[in-house]
């Protein structure tokens, strides 16, 4: 695994890549990933904090895992790469982004232009073995990203989190709602959605309203 993490990121993150549970993780997946196909390739193992620098997070959006078939992932949660199929999930958050805003239902799902803006889109876990759903977890990602959680808190002010599902809302648990806003609802997953716990949260126009009232730039969320 290559430490191609964005060098603003590096004086916050660097002390956790010589722990020692760092240490094992990496081994892990060096060799899942000589052993087996996994997800996203290597060098985009990184790719949301690449994508989106911690001055210029605005936003956190947390995902579980990457995408596990083919060409999906490409290391910002629940994006995908340009042409590839919209998951059901992904389809799911872009059906709520055009009922809230009224925007264009998104032809890529490659969501780098919202990362470009400063919404941080982190996995817990940013590492899966192909075709196989959580194969990485509990093997230290959920540790790191932790740490990443607790730094976002302490060193930014007026962060909005989205916690979409159960998985996501206990991370919530680690952020000072003293300084940022949390939005919580469920997951955008079918499942999810089906039992009328993900359509109408209204989070992307929450979030601007909520940016706005702190003097912090909007999000375009529409991807064109």
């Amino acid at each position: 695994m290559n430490f191609t993490i964005a060098p603003k990121w590096k004086p916050y993150l660097e002390e956790e890549f010589e722990k020692e549970y760092f240490k094992q993780l990496k081994e892990f997946v060096d060799r899942e990933y000589e052993e087996h196909i996994c997800y996203p390739k290597k060098e985009q193992i990184f790719e949301a904090f690449n994508a989106c620098s911690l001055e210029d997070t605005k936003v956190v959006i947390i995902g579980q895992d990457p995408y596990h078939e083919e060409n999906q992932a490409n290391g910002l949660c629940f994006s995908v790469n340009d042409g590839v199929q919209h998951p059901k999930s992904l389809r799911n958050i872009f059906d709520e982004l055009t009922m809230d805003l009224k925007v264009k239902y998104p032809v890529s799902g490659n969501l780098s232009p919202w990362a470009k803006q400063g919404v941080l889109l982190l996995n817990a876990t940013l590492t899966v073995r192909a075709k196989e759903e959580g194969s990485h977890q509990k093997k230290g990602w959920e540790q790191f990203t932790n740490t990443v959680i607790d730094v976002l808190s302490e060193e930014k002010d007026n962060l909005v989190f989205l916690l979409w599902g159960g998985f996501a809302r206990k991370k919530g648990a680690r952020i000072d709602t003293d300084k940022h806003k949390i939005f919580t609802s469920g997951h955008p997953s079918p499942a999810s959605a089906s039992r009328g716990y993900w359509f109408g949260n209204r989070h992307f126009s929450k979030t601007n309203t909520y940016l706005k009232s702190k003097g912090i730039p909007e999000i375009d969320w529409s991807i064109s």
